[in-house]
């Protein structure tokens, strides 16, 4: 489509009568930008059109509620499915905001650039955790009827020039357009800080950590933790902990999870006697270097998306960073440990089973369980039962639910689409005996290099882990913590590459005579144009021989 095309569409609100309704070209795409960023937003308005999506572009002029309004009026034609916000949030329309002259300078420079305000909802549960009395929340736009619940998927590209969103922009098309079908697409990295909130709720974070990672991510896709305990195996070297963070994001994954404590523009510090060391912070946006797979970030932490504020949050800055991740899922005031949990199982349910295809899609139909009673996530029952025990007076868990909908906006595009792997079928015994061959076969609808491994169950190490009592700081010990990460994170117990002919495999590993407990076989096909993941349960059985003396031993 061309700039001037582009131009020439009305800014005006797109008027709904009842002939309208359910008519087949109507937009199922509503994007909210200001005239300014017209030009920079047209290489995307083309791409999507392209893919079938019909796009409307509506007025960024008048206050939240005019906006709403207007995008109220074009649902009514029947088709509206995406939203997209192009432009920051005005901090003058924050009305908690403090007032001094830093702020005011901001204010004042917001005044000459276009901006698309944010709603404000009263904090009925995290003001009791310390939270601001106001949410800023983009998610009145997309509830369509009122009712409280999203009915469209939406998103913020959080640009305050045309610069900025042409490369936001570049960004996601780079994304969607990659032809990268590596590892990266398989990989889903995990960084988590200690919690101190309290016995109880840093037991609803560790219980969230585990579900996500555990039962929330399908055997086959390759998880990775990086843990701010120096006492877990999970931790690399406390003073290399930020660039071990920073290697995770670069490496590239589907998903990068930051799970902890969190501010505007920085996350926690990995804290060891005497001292502590920072995890990650703006300042360490030029060092993201994540040229192929950049992710999708998930911060399951407080402030990390505070996009209304004078400065730039975390998430914002991220997005208009060539190497950082594509796009950021996060909350803009305090977080609270039960709902983020519940959440976070919605999330993986919509992404890993539902397979939504979109990432606005994932998190809409996340936030519509979440206010239900029961939801879909793994173990919401036993998360219900913690949350009854730690939620504030004059609370329920229910209202947290329904506070954390408001709280979690995307910054970026919630049309991105998220390139899901097909399934590879397997046909593996269920038991094998260590020290003899696992002879497994597979089919999938892609042919490219086959990467076949036998590895322990998520919740298993390869190894014994270390008793670490006391913090030792000596080069010896720093060593390591280097070489226990690296093998916490590689569960690997053998693996070969062979190649798939019409979709089939077949392929025989020798399995190691130490084994011995719950794994998976897990598959990983790289084609040309698409990629192919699966897994199968085995269980590893010693010999009688071996168990034997194993027991005697004990």
């Amino acid at each position: 489509m061309s700039t001037a095309l582009l131009l020439a569409i009305s800014l005006t609100t797109v008027a709904a009568s009842p002939r309208d309704a359910d008519r087949s070209d109507a937009p199922d795409v509503a994007v909210v930008c200001p005239p300014e960023f017209r030009p920079a937003l047209a290489p995307w308005v083309d791409f999507r059109t392209k893919q079938g999506h019909r796009v409307a572009l509506l007025a960024s002029n008048g206050s939240a509620a005019e906006i709403r309004q207007r995008i109220g009026g074009l649902s009514k034609q029947g088709k509206l499915k995406f939203i997209v916000l192009v432009g920051d949030a005005d901090p003058a329309a924050d009305p908690a905001a403090e007032r001094d002259e830093a702020r005011d300078d901001a204010r004042d420079d917001a005044t000459r650039r276009p901006t698309i305000p944010t709603h404000h909802a009263p904090s009925k549960v995290g003001i009791h955790w310390g939270s601001e009395p106001q949410i800023a929340t983009d998610n009145p736009y997309a509830d369509l009827d009122g009712d409280g619940r999203p009915d469209a998927a939406i998103g913020r590209l959080t640009c305050d020039t045309p610069q900025e969103l042409s490369r936001i922009v570049g960004k996601i098309l780079a994304y969607e357009k990659s032809t990268d079908h590596g590892m990266w697409r398989r990989r889903v990295s995990f960084v988590a800080g200690v919690g101190g909130f309290g016995a109880l709720a840093d037991a609803a974070i560790e219980s969230a950590t585990k579900m996500v990672i555990s039962d929330g991510i399908p055997a086959g896709y390759a998880t990775t933790v990086t843990y701010g305990s120096w006492r877990s195996a999970y931790c690399p070297p406390p003073a290399q902990f930020q660039q071990a963070t920073l290697d995770r994001l670069n490496e590239g994954s589907l998903f990068w999870v930051y799970i902890g404590h969190g501010q505007r523009r920085w996350l926690d510090v990995l804290r060891v006697p005497g001292k502590g060391y920072p995890i990650l912070s703006t300042n360490d946006i030029g060092k993201m270097r994540s040229s192929a797979g950049a992710p999708i970030a998930l911060f399951l932490s407080c402030y990390t998306g505070a996009f209304d504020e004078s400065q730039d949050c975390l998430a914002e800055e991220m997005l208009r960073s060539d190497g950082a991740p594509v796009a950021a899922v996060c909350g803009s005031r305090v977080t609270m440990p039960y709902a983020m949990a519940v959440m976070s199982g919605e999330l993986m349910q919509e992404c890993f089973v539902r397979r939504r295809e979109t990432i606005g899609e994932v998190i809409l139909h996340a936030k519509r369980s979440l206010l239900d009673e029961k939801g879909t996530a793994p173990n919401r029952a036993t998360l219900d039962a913690v949350a009854a025990l730690v939620s504030p007076k004059g609370t329920t868990p229910a209202d947290e639910r329904a506070e954390h909908v408001l709280l979690f906006n995307l910054i970026g595009d919630p049309l991105l689409r998220i390139p899901h792997a097909s399934n590879v079928r397997i046909d593996a015994p269920r038991f094998v005996v260590a020290g003899e061959k696992l002879k497994f076969s597979g089919t999938c609808d892609v042919d490219g290099r086959c990467t076949v491994e036998l590895v322990v169950r998520r919740d298993r190490l390869t190894f014994d882990p270390p008793q670490r009592d006391k913090y030792d700081e000596s080069a010896e010990s720093m060593a390591g913590y280097a070489e226990f990460y690296r093998r916490a994170n590689d569960p690997r117990l053998a693996s070969k590459n062979v190649q798939t002919n019409g979709g089939q495999f077949a392929a025989e590993i020798d399995v190691p005579a130490d084994v011995d407990g719950p794994c998976h076989v897990r598959v990983f096909v790289e084609g040309r144009r698409q990629t192919a993941i699966g897994a199968s349960d085995v269980y590893v059985r010693r010999r009688r021989a071996d168990a034997t003396t194993a027991a005697a031993a004990k």
